[in-house]
């Protein structure tokens, strides 16, 4: 049978289980969750964040009420009392949602399912524990808690009837304490004595009496007044325990909430506030905002906040210049008249009071400032200029023009701006504003051309940054620019000429007219040519007409073609006082002919007398492949005896077989190579015919073979003796020397080296000096530059020396037109240094000898023609006075 709770005029009633003695040694605790299932009823299906839905209930068989529960849906979350939210929006698309949530006991998992159901959309549900999450005043709602007798089948879950709803109890009573709030009793109390105490927050927990229970009538007090903005609400378990039983009824939760209270004064966020204001603005322009806070229940009338504005300070030109939204307490314009000359800043005393405007107040300043309103138009100093400017610079200086500014300095007001409106259709100038904002500076934008246009008027405005607060007229400057002429250089045309020449071309021949003409048309000068960068020196150039001819002939296959391409740089120079030099590349695009006959790589090949293996020739045509390949190949006097030639499949190489045994040695094999033109080439293979037999090629050479271990060692020892003699030798003849002679000592000379003045050499530096220099072939050249010209062309590249001793004609050829046009070729007599002999001389200074001025009249042109070793003593003495 069950035991019932009463609530009377305040008096809490609780339901409790009924108990008998007899039954409490057989009664065992199962954790749980008090229902199988919980659906919460909502009367929307579209659900806001942070709503309640409701409570599960858990018991683990103590006296926990906070449980770490977890919900499967990430959009639900379940605080430590079981209370239900929502974390963010949710709308229930079919009228419900299901999930789960659970919680752990004792090291198991146990989990109820959940159910928030659309109640417009579902009937009543029975059966099953249901909630809705917005109870009147005064209707109680079921709360589920488990309970357990025994049955047949084990321990069985069954539910509580009721759930005490929250006790409302206000803040800042003045008592006196303690004072009841509810009372508690049991129907049961009849009876048998019963106990009341209550725990939890305000009780046994900080702060700790806050609630007292009397444990015989079940008064529940409270010992002092709440504040609401420390704690808005207490959760307390309610215990009642039969005396002398010893069995304890599962704790009963009460809710006391605390009441809200108008205590709290609204406070400005800060104090003062601060803004600014144009002084141009119009009536409704936002000025600023000034929020405040009140610490009551939020979304409560106790923190409703209206704002007004108390008075104006001054109160110039009207006492109302200013007005305030009383819900957002932004400030706007209220009147004009605004001027910051005359009045700079306001101070507003403004109020802040809740109980939408009639409660609790709190006062605060705003201060606002006026700031400049552009009623001053910047104007020029000087109205107009005349300037002189170069031709062919940019970002050449043209003027500076200043301004004055009546408004606020170094304000938006007063920093200026400048545009040039006419005069300059196409772009050719610039203008900007200086540092000081003051300041307008023009620029060439473009190269101006004194031969196109030589004066240029322009006018200029001037404005500041932000627009005029008022209509003002707007100043402007005139600027006169003179264009000054200079002499400037030949330009050709076009600046990169490509002409198509076949390689043959005869010398003499007239290859092209490649000309420059002179800007400067007033000045009316003459324009002269050279070539200034020919590397192989095939061209020549007429100075007055600029006609480039073939000096002499050109070859595409030269290393000096690029993609068969030969560049040539061609001067331009005027004859101005201070003569101005154009440049002009010229391009030539030579046509293949078919000068080159097909020669065989290879010079010398090794065979073996019996079975020898065929030999692969590789073959080379410099021609393009229209002179080139399909080649043929003959065999040529006495080799038709011995040998077989053909070409490979390809018709690119040749297959050279040694067809009769012969004996071992050296032969000559003499193979005439055609191209698909005809054109052909004998050439000579020495073929090393060595007695071995297939492709293992292995020659011995007899005499060798014919001496024996000990005659080789006995070679070698006398060698070795014959070098031990001639150093011994050469150590005494060192020492005689030394003995004879004593050394020569230099009073003003602190170095104590031996000179040798019977010699004809370059002084100390040069008696190690390496001769075989002069012997070395121009394939191994030293890499070094020549100190008295500065090279002005690409350093060429030479051929490396022939295999084949019919291309030694070509390769001298060739590499003589390169050493011609090197810098740094030998010989190496530019520099001598000569060993320090003391100071001081005999004989006189050679200063006092004068050159010959009998060679004014000389040709000193002809010199350019000698090549370009004489070319810079042909730029100093033939190129007149410059």
């Amino acid at each position: 049978m069950g035991a019932f709770w009463f609530v009377e005029l305040g008096v809490l009633i609780l339901f409790l289980q009924a108990f008998k003695p007899g039954l409490s040694e057989e009664s065992k605790c199962l954790p749980g969750f008090n229902s199988e299932m919980y659906i919460f009823k909502v009367e929307r299906n579209h659900l806001r964040s942070g709503r309640s839905l409701g409570k599960v209930v858990f018991d683990d068989c103590t006296s926990r009420t906070s449980f770490l529960f977890h919900s499967e849906d990430s959009r639900f979350k379940v605080d430590g009392d079981g209370t239900l939210k929502l974390k963010r929006g949710l709308t229930l698309h079919n009228g419900h949602k299901e999930f789960y949530v659970s919680t752990q006991s004792k090291g198991k998992k146990i989990t109820v399912p959940v159910r928030v159901l659309h109640e417009a959309r579902h009937g009543h549900h029975h059966n099953h524990h249901e909630m809705t999450t917005q109870p009147k005043p005064g209707e109680s709602l079921s709360l589920p808690v488990l309970n357990f007798h025994k049955s047949s089948g084990g321990l069985k879950r069954r539910k509580r009837d009721w759930v005490i709803p929250p006790i409302n109890f206000p803040e800042n009573d003045r008592g006196p304490f303690p004072k009841n709030v509810v009372k508690i009793k049991s129907s049961n109390d009849k009876e048998m004595k019963i106990q009341y105490s209550i725990t939890g927050t305000g009780a046994d927990l900080p702060p700790v009496g806050l609630f007292t229970v009397d444990k015989n009538s079940g008064i529940l007090y409270v010992t002092q007044s709440l504040d609401r903005e420390k704690k808005d609400q207490y959760i307390l378990l309610a215990h009642a325990v039969a005396v002398g039983a010893g069995i304890a009824e599962d704790p009963m939760e009460i809710i006391v909430k605390v009441i809200d209270m108008n205590d709290n004064k609204p406070v400005f966020t800060q104090d003062p506030f601060t803004g600014t204001v144009h002084g141009a603005s119009k009536p409704g322009d936002e000025v600023m905002q000034v929020t405040a806070t009140d610490a009551d229940e939020e979304g409560s009338v106790n923190s409703d906040v209206r704002y007004t504005i108390l008075s104006q300070e001054p109160p110039l030109p009207s006492p109302n210049m200013f007005v305030i939204n009383p819900v957002t307490g932004g400030i706007r314009v209220n009147a004009p008249g605004l001027d910051r000359e005359k009045i700079p800043k306001y101070t507003l005393a403004i109020q802040a009071a809740d109980m939408e405007g009639n409660g609790l107040t709190g006062f605060g300043k705003a201060i606002i400032t006026v700031t400049d309103s552009n009623d001053n138009a910047p104007q020029f100093v000087t109205p107009s200029y005349t300037v002189s400017v170069p031709e062919n610079k940019v970002d050449a200086l043209v003027v500076k023009m200043p301004v004055t500014d009546g408004d606020e300095p170094h304000s938006s007001a007063w920093a200026t701006t400048y545009k040039i409106v006419d005069g300059d259709p196409q772009g050719l100038f610039s203008v900007s504003t200086g540092p000081s904002k003051l300041e307008g500076i023009i620029t060439t934008a473009k190269p101006l051309d004194f031969e196109k246009n030589n004066k240029y008027t322009l006018l200029v405005t001037v404005q500041n940054e932000v627009p005029f607060a008022v209509s003002l007229p707007t100043s402007t400057a005139t600027v006169v620019v003179n264009v000054e002429d200079v002499n400037e250089a030949p330009v050709f045309t076009p600046v990169e000429k490509i002409i198509r020449k076949p390689e043959d071309i005869p010398v003499d021949s007239d290859l092209v007219l490649y000309t420059a003409t002179d800007p400067d048309t007033a000045r009316n000068q003459k324009v002269t040519y050279k070539i200034r960068n020919d590397p192989a020196g095939w061209l020549s150039i007429n100075k007055d007409t600029g006609l480039i001819k073939v000096k002499s002939l050109m070859d595409r296959e030269s290393t000096f073609v690029q993609d068969n391409k030969y560049s040539v740089i061609v001067l331009g120079i005027d004859n101005d006082e201070i003569p101005a030099t154009g440049t002009g590349t010229l391009i030539i695009e030579l046509e293949d002919v078919n000068d080159n006959a097909p020669t065989i790589d290879e010079s010398v090949i090794r065979v073996c007398n019996k079975e020898s293996s065929p030999q692969l020739l590789s073959v080379t045509d410099k021609d393009s492949a229209g002179f080139a390949a399909p080649y043929t190949v003959q065999l040529q006097g006495s080799s038709h005896s011995n040998w077989t030639a053909r070409m490979n499949d390809t018709k690119t190489g040749i297959i050279l077989t040694l067809k009769t045994v012969l004996d071992s040695g050296d032969y000559m094999v003499v193979l005439r190579v055609s191209d698909n033109q005809g054109l052909h080439h004998d050439s000579t293979i020495q073929a090393s015919v060595c007695d071995c037999k297939g492709v293992d090629v292995q020659c011995t050479d007899k005499a060798v073979a014919g001496f024996g271990i000990s005659s080789i060692l006995g070679i070698l020892g006398a060698v070795l003796l014959l070098l031990l003699l001639s150093l011994l030798l050469l150590m005494f003849l060192r020492k005689r020397g030394g003995e004879k002679k004593e050394p020569l000592l230099q009073e003003d000379d602190v170095r104590d080296n031996i000179y040798y003045y019977d010699e004809e050499g370059g002084g100390e530096d040069d008696q190690d000096f390496d001769l075989s220099v002069l012997h070395r072939g121009l394939d191994n050249r030293p890499d070094v530059f020549r100190n008295d010209i500065a090279p002005t062309m690409a350093r060429p590249e030479y051929r490396p020396r022939p295999a084949n001793p019919a291309d030694i004609g070509n390769f001298i050829d060739d590499n003589l037109k390169a050493a011609d046009n090197d810098p740094t070729a030998p010989p190496y007599d530019s520099l001598l240094v000569f060993d320090y002999e003391g100071g001081g001389s005999e004989a006189g200074s050679l200063s006092s000898l004068n050159s010959s001025n009998s060679g004014g009249d000389q040709d000193y042109d002809l010199l350019q023609e000698w090549g370009p070793r004489f070319k810079k003593l042909s730029d100093m003495y033939g190129g007149g006075e410059d």
